[in-house]
């Protein structure tokens, strides 16, 4: 397959990367299906899309009319086998658990056309973890967005050792069509590149608050001042989900064994609570009075 071969797309999971992912493919033309097993987060994917796009006619960042067209390429189901039957390429945002991905790779190799492509969004687990839950490990690799998908311009395509030299090209080949820069990994490691540098920056981090050394506000401000981060390891778990830290400190530690990269109480009790940052309007902030689109 070329890379003028793949027409339509189906991403898997409408939550904080899915709706995102799905609306990139959209704007550089390609017919994309979100795919959910919940009605209700897709009704909410749309509402946050138009909200974004609109937003962006508004600061004039694309045209009413380019938006309208996305729109038209973007499809969202409820069911997988509609959503990805006819797919050339795939890619998979459900949450950060190996077993719940294999169960939907496992599927989406029985529906998905055997050219079909499979990438996970995964920001942690490799993929030779989740592809032999297929017949087609050779198309299968990491295509791992920053969130947000729609701002961050960056995308790491990672190859097992299992990845075809087709597959790994054919995402990089994709990631300039919808405007990414791709990086690609040719090892496999667990975090990659990004996120192995941002998870020894955020277990200081939270060592330090643990230890009483600093308030994580004061923290936050050393590392956006001293340092000239944009954004604090704290307010970063914030926008990107303390959920998902702890899924990806779970998935290190079951990995590793080692103690030291077991989730933190603090981290744990903020999942326990339900307070998982901006999406549930708090966290480690309190952003109940803040809007809800922030792109």
């Amino acid at each position: 397959m070329k890379a003028e071969d793949i027409k339509k797309v189906c991403v898997v999971g409408s939550g904080s990367m899915g709706h995102q992912i799905g609306m990139l493919f959209a704007l550089a033309g390609y017919q994309t299906t979100i795919q959910d097993i919940s009605e209700e987060s897709l009704e909410n994917a749309k509402s946050k899309l138009e909200a974004i796009m609109e937003k962006w006619v508004a600061k004039e960042k694309i045209s009413h009319e380019r938006k309208e067209t996305a729109f038209s390429h973007l499809a969202f189901e409820t069911s997988l086998e509609k959503a990805a039957f006819d797919a050339d390429f795939i890619v998979e945002a459900v949450v950060e658990k190996l077993e719940v991905k294999r169960s939907v790779f496992k599927q989406l190799d029985q529906i998905a056309p055997l050219h079909a492509i499979l990438a996970t969004n995964s920001s942690t687990i490799v993929n030779s973890l989740i592809a032999d839950a297929t017949s087609r490990p050779d198309k299968v690799c990491n295509m791992h967005f920053f969130f947000p998908p729609l701002v961050m311009d960056c995308v790491e395509v990672v190859m097992s050792d299992h990845t075809s030299e087709e597959t790994a090209q054919l995402a990089m080949e994709v990631c300039k069509k919808i405007n990414r820069t791709g990086i690609l990994l040719r090892k496999e490691i667990s975090g990659f590149v990004a996120n192995r540098i941002l998870g020894s920056l955020t277990k200081e981090a939270l060592n330090l608050y643990e230890q009483g050394i600093a308030d994580y506000k004061d923290i936050d401000l050393v590392v956006t001042k001293a340092l000239k981060h944009p954004i604090g390891p704290f307010a970063l778990m914030d926008l990107s989900g303390i959920d998902v830290a702890y899924y990806v400190m779970q998935q290190r530690y079951a990995e590793t064994g080692d103690p030291e990269d077991k989730p933190p109480k603090c981290v744990e009790e903020k999942v326990k609570e339900g307070n998982l940052g901006r999406k549930t309007g708090k966290g480690w902030y309190d952003y109940q009075t803040e809007k809800k689109v922030q792109i």
